[in-house]
């Protein structure tokens, strides 16, 4: 079982997914500590964490973390502490035999990748510092040394990077430095990242900018260029412009929205935000196997003793659900 686990994980190496682990439990509940399971961004899960009140819970829980980029520790109990649990998302116990558990949410998503153009100096340093904290890296452009670019993952020996992987998380630096800085630039801003950067003094970026404007490039493109390259901090030498440069990535990927956005998440996936209106347990509507109609809605039921409940007297279950 757990080598099918991994192997699982080990196949959607580059896509955006959670994982969630049972870490505690208080009986009577089915998943138990070390129990585990995959959640891909369109809301499949693969695995056992736990039976029917547990699950959609998880699944809404694994894509927020997979949207928001960060871990969860989710607690389903029929009773919580009065006390703050302070990290802790609470959910009420729903299923009729009660008990507790505890589940921890990690989301995996795909390592974002840095193409640089040219073969400077900073540019190798960009290289060397990038793959350092985990990029994928890219080097582009012609008479490329690969001794000297040991760190990339791959090498482009032209300016074409069109059958790159751009619906991942990208991010572009231009470091020519007078070797073909137009058409690395041009490359770069067609390919649409939100991030372009050009290392060159202001007033050689302008000069740049500006030919590329005549060349017909569209304004929304060049609008998009960040010139100079890095944040201020006062960067002497190559090194430094690189460390320059990737505290300014840094602070863009951390003050933005995540790289996966909620629409691909809810793309193949209705996130389960109806709830039962006799147990109050979270049902997914889109795969309900009970449901009833009354006054022109539908009402989505965990199991068939709901369902029948809810039948028998549907005015005064309605009623509740929609004060609540």
């Amino acid at each position: 079982m757990f080598d099918e686990f991994l192997t699982r994980v080990a196949a959607l190496r580059g896509s955006p997914f959670a994982i969630a682990i049972v870490v505690g439990f208080r009986p009577p509940v089915s998943g138990k500590p070390g129990d585990k399971a995959i959640i891909e961004a369109n809301g499949q899960m693969w695995g056992w964490i736990g039976g029917g009140c547990a699950q959609p819970i998880v699944v809404r829980e694994a894509l927020r973390a997979i949207e928001e980029g960060k871990a969860r520790l989710i607690s389903i109990a029929s009773t919580h502490n009065s006390e703050i649990e302070y990290g802790v998302i609470n959910y009420p116990m729903t299923c009729h035999g009660g008990g507790a558990m505890e589940i921890y949410i990690e989301p995996v998503l795909p390592v974002p990748q840095l193409i640089v153009f040219g073969r400077t100096v900073a540019a190798r340093a960009l290289c060397k510092l990038a793959k350092a904290i985990g990029y994928d890296v890219i080097v582009a452009g012609p008479g490329l040394d690969g001794r000297l670019f040991h760190d990339a993952d791959r090498l482009i020996g032209n300016r074409d990077v069109h059958d790159l992987d751009f619906a991942r998380e990208t991010y572009i630096v231009v470091s020519t430095q007078g070797e073909g800085d137009e058409e690395a630039l041009e490359q770069a801003l067609l390919t649409g990242v939100p991030y372009v950067s050009f290392i060159a003094s202001r007033r050689k970026a302008e000069r740049v900018l500006q030919f590329l404007k005549d060349r017909g490039i569209a304004p929304e493109l060049l609008s998009r260029l960040k010139a100079p390259a890095g944040l201020d901090i006062r960067a002497l030498g190559p090194e430094e412009i690189a460390v320059s440069i990737l505290a300014e990535i840094i602070l863009t990927r951390r003050s933005k929205k995540p790289p996966v956005q909620s629409d691909t998440l809810e793309a193949g996936y209705a996130r389960p935000d109806v709830r039962d209106p006799i147990c109050g347990m979270i049902v997914d509507s889109a795969t309900a196997a009970y449901f009833s109609e009354y006054r022109s809605r539908t009402y989505y039921f965990c199991c068939a003793g709901c369902k029948q409940e809810f039948d028998a007297k549907p005015e005064a279950h309605a009623t509740t659900l929609l004060a609540t």
